[in-house]
């Protein structure tokens, strides 16, 4: 199954870590079972069958991988990439990371200097990795239209980005696109299964189903969690559980939750408001997460369907003002007041 790929940026043929062999022994959990053939990548299975049959036939077109991050993106090409060259992997490859060389000049030169030569012992063509380059500033994505143009006989191009959006239209009617969708849980759960195994981990009671949902489709955090996760359990319980998945992450639990749905439907404005106030100040707990994690409760929770739509839509405003900073106490009181009047519209709605 494919993990998510960290970020990180290239500077040349091979650059990187992920490209060349080395012991992974001391790796993050997220370079040590990264997929390194395409058989591992077990998720996507409609787009991995579809590349192989593309590389089987010597066919392979311009790529562009999108979606969110962490569901396998760069460890597919790296697979693909593999699996094409073997040992001469340096030398056919150049992966950059767009994020960090997005201007004009890393177009014109070093993208452009690798992909017109040729190599002279070998009749494959070569691959151009750009990771992140939704970050590539337009004249560069302009740029390097031209240079996917010019040189397609004897270079291949994978594009990958979060937002094909960002992409022109020119650079995405040249690529054959493939939207990598988040990770369902049934393949995440399988993964850590593995690692776990492997690792040794000792995993208490909610503690893979934690993982799973803190994950959200993500194999990179989901793996990143777990290993923060180990060293945590130095410090406090001997195994894994969904208590210490939680705490290690700063995320509210379950019980936290419930506990707030439950004083904001039914106890009085003033009281509720110093009950979310120092459920905070106690367990160190942002009034974005708790936003965040109370969204889902609002759709379990029978209510007239407008009700539902104003409060949903009232959530998103503080979601959003918290996201910019404001009072965290401010934006608290207005939470509560939005399950105020939630509540009113319930109760007239059932008279």
């Amino acid at each position: 199954m494919a993990s998510g790929s960290a970020s990180g940026s290239g500077n040349g043929s091979g650059s990187g870590s992920r490209l060349g062999a080395y012991s992974l022994e001391d790796a993050p959990w997220v370079e040590k079972y990264r997929p390194r053939t395409l058989d591992d990548v077990a998720a996507h299975r409609d787009i991995v069958d579809t590349i192989k049959r593309l590389v089987a036939e010597n066919q392979l077109p311009h790529l562009l991988f999108y979606g969110p991050p962490g569901t396998g993106k760069t460890s597919t090409v790296l697979a693909i990439a593999r699996q094409i060259y073997g040992n001469s992997l340096h030398n056919m490859t150049l992966e950059l990371n767009a994020s960090d060389d997005r201007g004009i000049g890393i177009v014109r030169q070093e993208i452009q200097d690798f992909a017109s030569t040729r190599t002279i012992f070998s009749d494959k063509f070569k691959l151009v990795i750009l990771d992140e380059c939704d970050a590539m500033t337009r004249d560069a994505q302009m740029a390097l239209r031209r240079v996917i143009e010019k040189y397609t006989r004897n270079t291949r191009f994978c594009l990958i980005c979060n937002y094909a959006s960002k992409i022109i239209p020119a650079l995405q009617s040249r690529c054959t696109k493939f939207r990598f969708p988040p990770l369902q849980g049934s393949f995440v759960e399988a993964r850590l299964k593995h690692v776990i195994e492997s690792e040794r981990v000792k995993m208490g009671k909610g503690g893979l189903q934690a993982l799973v949902t803190l994950g959200g489709g993500d194999m990179r955090r989901t793996l990143n969690i777990l290993q923060a996760g180990i060293c945590s359990t130095h410090m406090g319980s001997e195994e894994v559980s969904e208590a210490s998945t939680y705490q290690c992450t700063g995320q509210p639990q379950p019980a936290d939750i419930e506990a707030c749905a439950t004083w904001l439907l039914n106890d009085p404005f003033s009281l509720t408001f110093s009950k979310l106030l120092e459920l905070q100040v106690q367990k160190g707990l942002a009034l974005l997460d708790i936003v965040q994690q109370l969204q889902p409760w609002v759709f379990r929770i029978t209510m007239p369907n407008q009700v539902r739509i104003d409060l949903v839509d009232k959530l998103a405003d503080a979601e959003y003002r918290l996201a910019f900073g404001t009072s965290e106490k401010l934006q608290l009181g207005a939470v509560v007041a939005a399950f105020c009047q939630a509540r009113e519209g319930i109760v007239a709605a059932a008279q």
